[in-house]
């Protein structure tokens, strides 16, 4: 049975990440927690407490349909991406005052391929 990670372990983790983050490290994304499980050595539970520390200080944020990533990040929901197109089509009167919004259809076809996201998003 392995010893068990001292007192603070995720602290140092958390310091390690912070670190990588500022550095601009982990601009495609963060580790999974399993990754990150394994190049400390300790258990997902460690790793999860040192990311809710990272969160806690806004350095990481979770994202809906995405998990955690770098807070200032350019990943968003896939909500959200849908909505900043439709509004940016509205800004540039593509779709004018009046118009209907495209149907769940019309945008899985033209906007979901762009987002890769499916129709239920």
């Amino acid at each position: 049975m392995p010893s068990p990670s001292p007192r603070g372990t995720y602290q140092v983790i958390s310091q390690v990440l912070r670190q990588r983050i500022a550095a601009g490290e982990y601009a495609d994304g963060l580790p999974s927690e399993a990754e990150i499980g394994r190049e400390f050595g300790v258990a997902r539970t460690t790793v999860r407490r040192a990311l809710r520390a990272l969160e806690e200080t806004g350095a990481v944020k979770s994202v809906a349909g995405v998990g955690r990533t770098v807070a200032g990040g350019a990943e968003s929901p896939p909500y959200e991406r849908i909505m900043n197109d439709l509004l940016g089509q509205i800004q540039r009167e593509e779709l004018p005052t009046g118009t209907r919004l495209p149907s769940e259809a019309a945008l899985a076809e033209r906007v979901c391929p762009a987002t890769g996201v499916s129709r239920v998003v």
